[in-house]
């Protein structure tokens, strides 16, 4: 199966895909961990074109097309061949981040994003979506934090440094996608410690999974 986490700069999905994928190894199933974009040798090329505040002007369309050529090569080189021996991946964006930044916030409309991934992906829904929902601007706070840190490169902050109602636009973006489809989405409150968060995100997977559910008590 394949299970995303989506959610808006510094909602924390980097960190709750490591530990979802312990969660599922603990249990016994074979798990990968990846991620959008970058995730192959041509993935990470582009990477460093879509994330660099020196291509800030980039066209909409241009943008979505590089996304789309990372997640074909992703989608072929690491996601069908784990699904195909049996494992369960787990990633950190995937087509609803698209959704999301290209089709919401930057206007180009759902119906021309998902037309072109059925055209080159087929059937490209994973089976959960985890979406980690924060206040926009409690997820930049977080995100220039962790770069202020040294924890996050200065050179992946194109979208850091889109303006408010950028981010207001992605985050209604995927609360609307998780509205169309209820049964896909599971909405996760992300303004809360982070063991809170992974108690639900590792609750919503072994429902899902069909593997034991994790201790539900106390705080983390």
């Amino acid at each position: 199966m394949l299970i995303t986490l989506e959610g808006i700069e510094g909602a924390g999905k980097s960190s709750q895909v490591q530990a979802a994928v312990a969660f599922v190894r603990a249990a016994g199933r074979a798990c990968v961990a990846t991620r959008e974009p970058g995730a192959t040798d041509l993935g990470r090329r582009i990477r460093r074109i879509l994330l660099d505040p020196a291509c800030a002007g980039i066209d909409p369309g241009a943008e979505l097309l590089l996304y789309l050529a990372d997640r074909v090569e992703h989608v072929q080189r690491v996601i069908r061949p784990a699904l195909a021996r049996g494992q369960v991946v787990i990633c950190d964006r995937y087509v609803d981040a698209t959704l999301a930044y290209q089709g919401a916030a930057r206007g180009l409309g759902a119906e021309l994003i998902e037309r072109l991934h059925a055209i080159v992906l087929g059937d490209w829904r994973p089976g959960l979506t985890l979406l980690i929902d924060i206040p926009v601007e409690v997820g930049l706070a977080r995100a220039w934090g962790a770069v202020d840190r040294g924890e996050r490169s200065g050179a992946e902050t194109r979208f850091e440094n889109e303006d408010k109602d950028f981010h207001e636009r992605v985050r209604r973006g995927y609360l609307d996608l998780a509205a169309r489809e209820p049964a896909r989405y599971c909405v996760i409150d992300g303004n809360r410690p982070p063991g809170e968060v992974a108690r639900d995100i590792q609750a919503a997977i072994a429902g899902r999974l069909h593997i034991p559910c994790p201790d539900r008590g106390g705080n983390g």
